[in-house]
């Protein structure tokens, strides 16, 4: 039996080093159509480009136009980043980093971030974590 193609999870950062040009913005690109983000790593990325002093207007309609997908946090998204809490504490994961982690659980899923202590974090089911600086694949089912 073959094995489900996995989704493709961003992270907050992932989809900022995008919008800003940054290292690895190139792989971000590359699979923006049909990539998901949660509404609380959208929330996050909005506040940053923000920041920036970026006028955010039509920004969403344009990378949901080239296929991303910006999806609600669920209860049992929820309920899956609070049991992350203990595991990730230590490495000082947000609550925006869990959400995105618990969106990528929710089904066989490579999740890309461009924070590279998520390298520290211990391998998890059908998740592959790819951090883009550098462009690696930090945990890999094998299963």
């Amino acid at each position: 039996m073959n094995k489900p193609t996995p989704v493709v999870v961003l992270d907050a950062s992932a989809l900022l080093a995008s919008a800003f040009g940054e290292p690895g913005a190139d792989q971000v690109r590359a699979e923006i159509s049909g990539a998901l983000i949660s509404t609380a790593n959208w929330s996050e990325f909005v506040q940053k480009v923000l920041q920036n002093g970026i006028n955010t207007q039509g920004m969403r309609a344009e990378l949901e136009g080239a296929g991303l997908r910006i999806v609600p946090v669920t209860v049992q998204q929820a309920e899956t980043a609070a049991g992350l809490w203990p595991t990730t504490r230590p490495l000082g994961l947000s609550l925006a980093d869990r959400l995105c982690l618990a969106l990528a659980l929710a089904q066989p899923s490579r999740v890309f971030t461009t924070d590279r202590v998520w390298t520290q974090l211990p391998a998890l089911p059908a998740l592959e974590v790819v951090c883009i600086r550098p462009a690696q694949v930090l945990h890999q089912d094998t299963a």
